[in-house]
């Protein structure tokens, strides 16, 4: 099956390649929808945020793309750029008001889960620090303390875990 017949949209292609001038003439036509999903549910973010496209990414949330989009095996946009380590479009991610921090994929696992399970330490670091629980379990009974790799990081994360408490108060 080539691109077109897995329901790619240029506007996905152009994303995941990482051709901003063309994200951007595509945005700028009435027809182009941000939030089109293809047969797995992805959309033009999700391109974006996986490959650490960064500005089109920003021109996606500009246009009104769906933050919290999941895609067929529940992975948001967020839980791509975690498990990546784009730590600058985790950033981007998380200043949008309607983000959903602790969203669950088909696995029970959250973006700060698959940050710490592949060893993402500062993606991990600014999820916690910005409110990420810690212990919410997958449908394994794992939390994503369950999965940090060194000493160091785990004590950075309760770091992160007591800031973002004394903030909320």
């Amino acid at each position: 099956m080539n691109d077109f017949q897995m329901g790619w949209t240029p506007l996905m292609i152009a994303a995941s390649a990482g051709r901003v001038e063309v994200v951007r003439y595509l945005l700028s036509l009435s027809e182009v929808d941000v939030n089109h999903r293809n047969n797995n549910r992805q959309t033009a973010l999700h391109y974006a945020a996986s490959k650490n496209h960064a500005e089109i990414a920003h021109l996606l949330l500009e246009a009104g793309a769906d933050v919290n989009a999941a895609d067929k095996f529940g992975a948001t946009p967020l839980h791509r750029a975690a498990s990546q380590g784009h730590e600058r479009i985790v950033r981007m991610l998380l200043a949008r008001p309607k983000i959903y921090i602790d969203a669950r994929n088909s696995e029970g696992n959250t973006p700060l889960f698959l940050a710490c399970e592949e060893g993402r330490e500062d993606a991990a670091i600014f999820l916690a620090r910005n409110g990420a629980s810690l212990t919410l379990k997958n449908k394994e009974e794992q939390c994503a303390l369950d999965v940090v790799k060194t000493s160091d990081l785990l004590t950075k994360l309760r770091n992160a875990e007591q800031h973002a408490q004394a903030m909320q108060h």
